[in-house]
């Protein structure tokens, strides 16, 4: 690419951009599969190693909380150093620690593993994204290229739980770790022969130490505190305290940015209202579909006997909705129609899909109801997701297209966070009221185990039902919220961000 690219007008066409894609996207899934594939392989580590129930919840916490808390930082670094530094770097990183998971001798040693996965996939999500926004130009391949993405980041999680299972059922829970290896290898060696980023890009500002330090703080303990509402209750004097010191470092880290000269994160990258709304509504997506993998594993593993294989294939046609979604309706209707007319029917059709898993039972017929739910799910989310990524650095300029990238990554994480605690938490209420009011005086082994199973399913549709609902407001939120054109090109419409920032040139013919 010309090194004159962004001085000189318009930028040219990245000749290595499909290229750079193929990397990208690789490297992308390796970041997603890691949020599900260890849980399928986490009974089995918990054996190895001789981990508590107590403890078992940090190899999922460590990684939420390295990679939840740093997100913004690693968005705003990765704009500082450059973005294929940072994107280099981490996939290093993130395969060091994966080999180190993998060869982990004791539970301290996988808890450490884990959050430092966190903290370089902190580096290298956010550095994916915002190299994908400034290799792509023109507008329609932009749309092909934020589909592929799109669906990967949609469907990367049931590709996991498929993979988890494939792996920890014939080889062991150990190559849920090692798995990383060839994919960073691979994203490495190509980011380095092939990415190039457009001179000028890069921000020369300062390194905001007080808001690093605030939002870093305030975001793990946010994501700690739903994570302790999972497990100590949400009126438990911890998870209220940490709520609060939530709420007062992210209300001080807001009044910071508004004040510095260089912020961590510039206000306008939120406040424009495309992108907030989107920032907002993904988020409670995601809310929804963590909690619904998280339901219907259990649900088909322990009530309807699925081996974790079979679990992670019924998971198929979810995967295959969401492609479909994204790359053949999303990606060829988003330079056709503005945003929220993906984004809001899309959300609305996945809560089709959320409404019809309410009716679970205990004989449930796959292909009667789960097949066609997951289905019809998988398309209006692969829909929405792919105007989502796409709307999410639209009109942002590109020294700022870092940290824009991290808060979808940081919606997405947080969501996951919230998605887990508030819906785990209704469920086992539900569960536990349910079995309560129907338990008998007296009953036989095999009764009191139907009752057990009844209990479960109603926790988790009651759970569902939530998340339909949730749904419905992230559709609400995309209809009201996101008022940008078809992404043709043309300037988003009611952008706050001034005339610089309407100039990127990714979203230039």
């Amino acid at each position: 690419m010309p090194e004159t690219a962004l001085k000189a007008g318009p930028q040219e066409a990245d000749p290595q951009r499909w290229k750079v894609l193929v990397f990208i996207s690789i490297a992308q899934l390796m970041v997603v599969l890691d949020a599900t594939i260890v849980n399928i392989a986490l009974p089995s580590a918990q054996h190895a190693l001789d981990i508590s129930d107590a403890n078992r919840q940090w190899v999922v916490t460590a990684y939420a909380l390295a990679f939840g808390g740093l997100l913004l930082f690693g968005g705003r670094v990765a704009d500082l150093w450059g973005r294929k530094r940072a994107f280099t770097i981490g996939l290093v990183g993130f395969a060091l620690a994966s080999a180190l998971g993998g060869a982990a001798g004791n539970a301290g040693m996988l808890f450490a593993a884990r959050g430092l996965q966190g903290v370089f996939g902190a580096l290298l999500a956010p550095a994916a994204l915002s190299l994908l926004a400034v290799s792509f130009n023109d507008a329609k391949e932009r749309a092909k290229a934020f589909g592929i993405f799109g669906a990967i980041a949609g469907g990367g999680g049931a590709v996991g739980l498929i993979l988890g299972g494939v792996l920890t059922e014939y080889l062991n829970w150990r190559w849920t770790f090692f798995v990383n290896i060839p994919f960073a290898v691979i994203a490495a060696a190509g980011a380095i022969l092939v990415i190039h980023e457009p001179a000028g890009s890069r921000n020369d500002s300062k390194l905001d130490i007080p808001g690093v330090l605030l939002a870093t703080v305030g975001l793990v303990s946010l994501v700690y505190a739903f994570t302790r509402a999972d497990t100590d209750g949400w009126t438990a004097g911890v998870t209220v305290g940490l709520f609060i010191v939530s709420a007062v470092l992210l209300v001080a880290f807001v009044y910071v940015e508004s004040r510095v000269k260089a912020p961590l994160l510039p206000l306008r990258v939120v406040t424009e209202r495309n992108r907030g709304g989107t920032y907002l509504s993904m988020g409670l997506a995601i809310i929804c579909m963590f909690g619904l993998f998280l339901f219907l594993t259990y649900y088909m593993q322990i009530v309807k006997g699925y081996s974790p294989v079979k679990t992670g294939l019924a998971f198929l046609p979810m995967i295959a909705g969401m492609i479909i979604g994204s790359t053949q309706i999303g990606t060829r209707l988003m330079v056709r129609v503005p945003g929220r007319l993906l984004m809001g029917p899309g959300f609305l059709a996945a809560s089709v899909g959320m409404l019809m898993l309410t009716q679970i039972d205990l004989d449930t017929s796959y292909a009667a109801l789960l097949l066609p739910a997951f289905l019809i799910l998988g398309l209006g989310m692969g829909t929405a997701f792919m105007p989502a990524m796409s709307l999410s650095t639209f009109g942002v300029q590109p020294r700022d297209s870092g940290v824009a990238s991290a808060m979808v990554n940081t919606s997405q994480q947080v969501g996951g966070a919230i998605g887990t605690a508030l819906l785990n938490t209704i469920a086992s209420s539900a569960t536990s009221s349910y079995l309560s009011s129907h338990r008998p005086p007296q009953g036989t082994p095999a009764a009191l185990q139907y009752l057990d199973l009844q209990s479960r399913v109603h926790g988790y549709s009651t759970a569902i039902w939530w998340a339909f609902g949730i749904l419905v407001l992230a559709s609400l939120v995309a209809f009201v919220s996101v008022n940008a054109g078809p992404q043709d090109g043309s300037q988003p419409a009611g952008s706050g961000d001034g005339a610089d920032d309407l100039s990127i040139p990714v979203m230039a013919h």
